[in-house]
């Protein structure tokens, strides 16, 4: 029999009790259970103690599955870090692991991960919790196998600046194909499936008149465009989570950090308040480096303690209105942002990542996530400073 967390063993039908009365008469009580209780859990067969606080470090396929990996148990080994995001769908939209042939997903599959099972044993042994990051919306490999499930620019799929293709938030397949993927990670053991990319492109404001793409459903409500994007990515945050309840798994979504300073950023569809009511976790990304002048701080990446405080203190206000608010689990910056031109940035270095994280903690927030694209992460860093 299924057993639910906290030992509770999962009843199929309701129970039936009897008690005896002197009559000999047996009166039957019909306990009903709870409604939002789920029928089955699934277990994985792997047991992840969840940390004092998840201090964790983003990890890609090629990393996960490569010599690096060694490399990153033992930072972790040696550190107060506890937790590794790892790429199971990527920014291109291939898994990063060889499911079985038979899975919908094998052909999207790169291998990058020989054995994710083995992988996931070893990180049960070092006590190091798990985390699936899944790229959601930003799919360059399902846009070209399926133009009708993304936007089209005159006969040929749209693609941003950078090349990359996005699929349509308001198709209902689209939001199986990922949170089956999500599915399956949590099968594997993850005990978190994090959402990435859960918006449309950026600047679609701009471009949606001159896009083809189809509305689904949402096409019927009385709301202008920029209402029906916010609906149809809150809707598929809340899908995704009802979804991923028999499965155990916590669900945490990552949003652009500015959108906690606006009342939503409707171009992209992201509203702070309603993803963040329907997850467990809300990781903004907060890197100093992507911030023009906010908070009346110039050039933000070269205060990196400044930049996270003001930032944090926003974030804290807003989760504070809602009746069910999430873990708040930044992203933050381990790498140096050269690109912003001599005089706008810094070489990040252990001051720099541990200013960020005393910042975060000055204001209460004791999880975060360190973001290095190539997982190459600054060595002696106090990670509880």
């Amino acid at each position: 029999m299924p057993v639910l967390a906290g030992g509770h063993q999962a009843q199929a039908e309701p129970v039936l009790t009897a008690s005896v009365h002197e009559s000999k008469e047996i009166v039957h009580q019909l306990k009903e259970l709870p409604e939002d209780m789920p029928r089955f859990l699934f277990d994985s067969g792997l047991v992840f103690q969840y940390p004092d606080a998840i201090r964790g470090i983003y990890v890609t396929g090629h990393s996960a599955g490569g010599s690096k990996f060694s490399q990153l148990i033992n930072l972790i080994d040696q550190t107060d870090l506890n937790a590794m995001v790892i790429d199971v769908k990527d920014d291109f939209g291939n898994l990063t692991y060889m499911p079985e042939k038979t899975s919908p997903y094998y052909g999207i599959s790169k291998q990058y991960i020989k054995d994710p099972v083995a992988m996931l044993e070893q990180l049960q042994k070092k006590n190091i919790y798990p985390i699936a990051r899944v790229v959601v919306f930003k799919d360059s490999v399902l846009a070209q196998q399926k133009p009708e499930w993304s936007f089209q620019d005159g006969s040929s799929v749209w693609k941003n600046g950078r090349g990359e293709s996005f699929v349509n938030p308001f198709m209902k397949e689209v939001w199986d194909y990922n949170v089956n993927i999500a599915i399956e990670a949590a099968k594997l053991g993850f005990q978190e499936i994090q959402f990435d990319y859960v918006r449309f492109p950026e600047g679609f404001e701009n471009k949606d008149a001159a896009l083809t793409y189809s509305q689904g459903e949402y096409g019927q409500l009385k709301q202008d465009n920029v209402q029906k994007r916010v609906t149809a990515v809150t809707d598929f945050v809340a899908y995704a989570k009802e979804k991923l309840k028999p499965y155990g798994v916590k669900v945490s979504v990552d949003i652009f950090g500015y959108t906690a300073t606006l009342p939503e950023a409707p171009g992209i569809g992201q509203n702070f308040s309603k993803i963040s009511s329907h997850v467990d976790v809300i990781s903004s990304m907060i890197y100093p480096s992507h911030w023009t002048a906010y908070f009346g701080i110039d050039k933000p990446d070269l205060k990196p303690y400044e930049l996270i405080t003001e930032y944090a203190k926003l974030e804290k206000k807003k989760l504070e209105e809602l009746k069910n608010s999430p873990v708040s689990r930044p992203w933050l910056q381990d790498f140096t942002a050269s690109w912003l031109g001599s005089g706008n940035y810094k070489k990040y270095g252990k001051e720099d990542v541990e200013a960020q994280i005393r910042a975060l903690q000055d204001q209460g927030i004791n999880e975060y996530l360190l973001w290095n694209a190539g997982n190459n992460y600054t060595k002696g860093v106090d990670y509880t400073p």
